[in-house]
């Protein structure tokens, strides 16, 4: 497997050879990368301290110890959070004097897979830029390690998830009365991982008293697919149903994704869950929105009834933020549960998403499945054609801009073309040699047929520009 270096940061699976997988090698490597590159960006900061949390996967202990140990050499004290989640350590960051961040997961990758997720001073990811640095870094043979004298010190700290939530707790359209009030008998899926700690407290502190928890020892060895999909969510469904739940939570192993489960036992939709916490957001504050291009056109419609403005980002989470703070946007986040409000911070958290989705279910007395039949109905079909060596996907996207050039097109990542009331997003892999096409229709029958006569058309130019290249 190839060690795959993006801006969702250094990642692999546990073993193997240097370089093919995240091995001790490889973490040293990246981490003295990011140490560098800190010192530089801080050359009059004496106090040099970075956060690092990690998630339940069995290789974090190792890895934890690899990171901190290789921080200390560079004269760097690694502030060490233990078991947490990715927006936990966002908010340490944000709300301390550390000059940057390590989240040590692999988010819903298989528990053989873990990863380095390289934070700045805001808490916030960094930049392509900043990555394209820290890579070009890792070759550099030429590192000066800090002397006996100067070393890092290791800060061990246990309070960063009660002042995550406590920050939760304050903000303003956190209704904890009205969830109180309502009594929720709720159901969570922790996949084994750091919800099974943070979101029964949570729960607690937001007055739910009936809880079943599923999956919640932190193991590390997850019990299903960590990733938060209807398929792999087939648990929650029925212990919803069969203990009367009015919502089921499921999170990822770092607990940034939020997927819903409706109370009749049947999912909420992981597109919707942005839909619905930004329908609560903007119902008390007028503004804008943002989400990546791969994601459902319910929220702008919920946007524009509102009298905000929507916009889209390029796919990936600081492309997200980036669109966010330009356009002043106060909630955002990706069609893949992930919910960005800034009044907490710049990062998903489906701890805030949990906080605000109840505030809004509690106060419209509505079952979840009463809430979820007031948005219009979207599906997306999501496809990927693996391609051959000799086809040259820029001109691949190009031919399909210039083909489809009558409708909306927007090309700031891959090719999106708009039709009156549906969409279809191509974009190849940062990692692989393939095109992604994602189409979102009314139906999924019309998304699916949409996908296909994409696909029929890529197959088409893909067999005469092979045709055009073997002559």
């Amino acid at each position: 497997m190839s060690l795959i270096k993006s801006i969702s940061g250094i990642r692999g699976t546990i073993g193997g050879k240097i370089g093919e997988n995240l091995t001790p090698y490889d973490i040293v490597k990246f981490t003295l990368a990011y140490s560098v590159f800190l010192k530089e960006k801080n050359l009059s900061n004496n106090n040099l301290n970075v956060v690092i949390g990690r998630d339940a996967r069995t290789s974090g202990e190792m890895v934890n110890h690899i990171v901190c140990g290789t921080l200390l050499s560079m004269g760097i004290n690694p502030i060490d959070i233990g078991l947490t989640t990715t927006p936990t350590v966002e908010m340490k960051v944000l709300h301390s004097d550390a000059i940057g961040g390590i989240i040590i997961t692999a988010s819903h990758n298989p528990f053989n897979w873990n990863a380095l997720k390289l934070l700045n001073e805001k808490g916030e990811f960094l930049s392509a830029e900043e990555g394209e640095k820290i890579i070009t870094l890792s070759e550099n043979q030429n590192i000066l390690f800090s002397e006996a004298s100067q070393l890092g010190k290791c800060i061990q700290q246990n309070d960063a998830i009660d002042f995550h939530i406590k920050k939760i707790l304050e903000l303003p359209l956190v209704d904890v009365d009205a969830i109180r009030k309502r009594n929720f008998n709720i159901a969570i899926d922790c996949i084994n991982s750091s919800g099974g700690i943070v979101l029964p407290i949570l729960l607690k502190a937001l007055g739910v008293n009936n809880i079943q928890i599923i999956n919640g020892e932190p193991t590390g060895v997850f019990a299903h697919n960590p990733e938060p999909l209807p398929e792999h969510l087939e648990e929650l469904c029925h212990t919803v149903k069969n203990t009367r739940a009015d919502v089921g939570f499921a999170v990822d192993p770092d607990v940034d994704r939020l997927a819903i489960v409706q109370e009749n036992g049947e999912v909420f939709g992981e597109e919707y869950t942005l839909v619905a916490v930004a329908d609560y957001v903007l119902q008390n504050k007028k503004g804008n929105t943002v989400s990546n291009l791969s994601s459902t056109k319910a929220l702008q419609i919920v946007t524009e009834k509102y009298g905000g403005t929507y916009s889209a980002s390029a796919v990936g989470e600081v492309n997200v933020v980036k669109k966010m703070k330009t356009t002043n946007a106060i909630i955002g986040g990706e069609g893949n549960g992930g919910v960005i409000y800034p009044e907490l911070h710049y990062g998903r958290d489906a701890l805030v998403g949990i906080a605000l989705f109840l505030s809004y279910l509690a106060k419209t007395k509505k079952t979840c499945s009463e809430l979820r039949k007031t948005y219009p109905d979207f599906f997306i079909s999501k496809n990927k054609i693996l391609l051959e060596n000799n086809i040259n996907v820029d001109e691949l996207l190009l031919y399909f801009k210039n083909k489809y050039k009558e409708q909306p097109v927007i090309d700031i990542d891959g090719v999106r073309i708009d039709f009156h009331k549906e969409w279809v997003h191509l974009r190849k892999s940062n990692t692989e040699p393939i095109i992604r096409i994602y189409a979102e229709s009314q139906t999924e029958k019309e998304a699916n047929q949409l996908a296909q006569k994409i696909i029929d058309e890529i197959n088409t130019y893909i067999k005469n520009n092979s045709k055009t290249m073997n002559v």
